[in-house]
């Protein structure tokens, strides 16, 4: 029986075209991070599947992680997400550190999930965390990196909406005001994330089921209603009004429309699935009517370095999939394909190896990238293999070519064709990059 040709399901083949649009993303995201200051760090694959037990989203850790035990008898588990391996890393040279503390890092992540558009099992997200600082400045700039890595894939701010909301504002509701226990809370707190998946009435009633009698005859569920059906601050119920988190949210906002992002709103419903966010969280939400959902989101998460044995340490951060990217790219035409950075196609006419190669070698070192095609084939097969390859240029090199120390240089797109020598040659390649 022939084995399968198809990659484990879930995951991808990165053919060479593949590849190129993955390191256009991860070039784009590497640079934006390092304008703002951020520095590229990794951490392993496996982790001990401790470190995603001790905190984080139960039904992730239960039913959608890859975990295995390995032949020492450890109970090791691939890495769903980069938060907790970067807040180990963190805690492990706390006091070695210089604060405030910007990495980023675009590592392979697993879940075994179901898959859907934007979701597969094996994904690649950027992580980018600010280690240090309490302040909102911090949420600023995170904002501000997050909608320049947008700017960057030329998307506009009508494509895209930043959403806002503070996990301080809706434990104060849960807490002070409905009197939930903190399972209770855990369990609305995911039934407000599935919402808007689910019908009206339906949310309303799992709602009031969760909700204790007590709440319910307090006015418990209108108030709930009233609160997430709350279209902007100024609009939430009057037992919330003068919570102190929505300082912190009104500023934030404030800041940042005088940097120019006015495509953000406050969004009461927005919970992010982790448990370990403590205050203010976002998403960033494709308004494409046919990929209406959110691409990616973050936000403060101050206590996962302290689970470490270390002094706590304020934290925001985000991660961004390159799926959902791409697909919110495709979805609003500005896709990019990435051609191949191979630029000549060098040919061999005849029995000249060595002194072709010798051409191709001087090429090289002068900084062009040249594939050097020695089958001998005939030509007409060798030059429709460049242009398959999308490569512009192909070099000829004969005997005449070699004698003369003129080679013939055909560009595949016009069909023009010029004679030079190598130093010329050079020169015409280098600029067709800039």
């Amino acid at each position: 029986m022939a084995l399968s040709t198809q990659p484990y399901k879930g995951a991808r083949d990165f053919y060479p075209e593949d590849k190129r649009m993955q390191s256009f993303m991860f070039k784009k995201m590497s640079a934006v991070c390092e304008r703002f200051g951020y520095e590229a760090y990794d951490a392993p694959m496996l982790e001990p599947t401790e470190l995603y037990l001790s905190k984080g989203n139960e039904e992730i850790i239960q039913d959608q992680t890859y975990s295995f035990t390995d032949r020492g008898g450890r109970s090791v588990t691939m890495r769903t997400e980069m938060t907790p391996s970067v807040s180990r890393m963190v805690a492990g040279k706390r006091q070695e550190l210089a604060y405030p503390l910007r990495w980023y890092s675009i590592p392979q992540c697993w879940r075994y999930e179901r898959m859907q558009r934007g979701r597969g099992r094996e994904f690649y997200q950027l992580n980018v965390d600010i280690f240090g600082s309490d302040e909102v400045s911090a949420e600023q700039e995170i904002i501000m990196l997050a909608n320049e890595l947008m700017k960057s894939f030329k998307a506009k701010p009508d494509m895209y909406t930043i959403k806002i909301n503070s996990r301080q504002l809706m434990n104060h509701l849960f807490t002070h005001l409905l009197h939930l226990d903190e399972t209770t809370q855990a369990t609305l707190g995911r039934l407000i994330d599935k919402m808007h998946k689910m019908d009206h009435a339906e949310f309303i009633a799992q709602s009031d089921m969760i909700l204790t009698p007590s709440a319910r005859d307090n006015g418990g569920s209108e108030l709930l209603q009233a609160f997430l059906s709350a279209e902007d601050i100024q609009s939430l119920p009057g037992q919330l009004a003068g919570h102190d988190s929505l300082t912190a949210l009104q500023e934030l906002m404030h800041r940042l429309d005088k940097n120019g992002i006015h495509n953000v709103v406050f969004d009461p419903t927005l919970m992010r699935g982790f448990d370990y966010y403590t205050d203010i969280v976002f998403e960033v939400f494709d308004t494409n009517p046919d990929n209406n959902r959110s691409m990616f989101g973050g936000g403060r998460y101050d206590g996962l370095v302290a689970s470490f044995g270390a002094e706590p340490l304020p934290t925001v951060g985000f991660g961004m999939g390159d799926l959902t990217l791409m697909n919110f790219l495709e979805g609003h035409g500005i896709l990019p394909h990435p051609k191949t950075t191979t630029e000549v196609y060098a040919i061999m006419l005849g029995d000249v190896y060595d002194e072709a190669l010798a051409v191709v070698e001087q090429l090289r070192g002068m900084g062009v990238r040249v594939a050097f095609d020695f089958t001998n084939r005939k030509i007409d097969k060798m030059i429709k293999a460049a242009d398959k390859k999308s490569i512009p240029y192909v070099l000829f090199i004969g005997e005449d070519e070699l004698n003369n120390d003129q080679f013939a240089l055909k560009h595949l797109e016009s069909g023009e064709e010029e004679r030079h020598g190598v130093d010329r040659l050079v020169s015409i390649i280098k600029d067709r990059r800039k």
